[in-house]
């Protein structure tokens, strides 16, 4: 365990932070997999707002920039595909 006044800090701030992205990277796995099991209409209206969070967490450092454009591209992807299909 840490004996260092500005260690003991830090180690609380690192669980503080950890539990936070925690949050924030299931609250969007979590809108991720409602947007995906809804009909095409309703899954474009909230697409926005499920891009906005992958933005959120790459912007955060929880998730690569790259990984959150994938997420946002597969998205895109299979609800412009639910689309076409109707």
């Amino acid at each position: 365990m840490a004996n260092h006044k500005a260690t003991k800090k830090d180690t609380r701030q690192v669980a503080k932070r950890r539990e936070r992205n925690r949050y924030y990277g299931k609250t969007t796995r979590n809108a991720i997999r409602d947007i995906t099991s809804t009909d095409a209409k309703d899954a474009s209206e909230k697409l926005p707002s499920v891009e906005s969070m992958i933005d959120k967490l790459a912007k955060r450092g929880v998730i690569h920039r790259n990984k959150a454009a994938n997420l946002k591209s597969k998205l895109a992807k299979k609800i412009n595909t639910a689309k076409a299909a109707k």
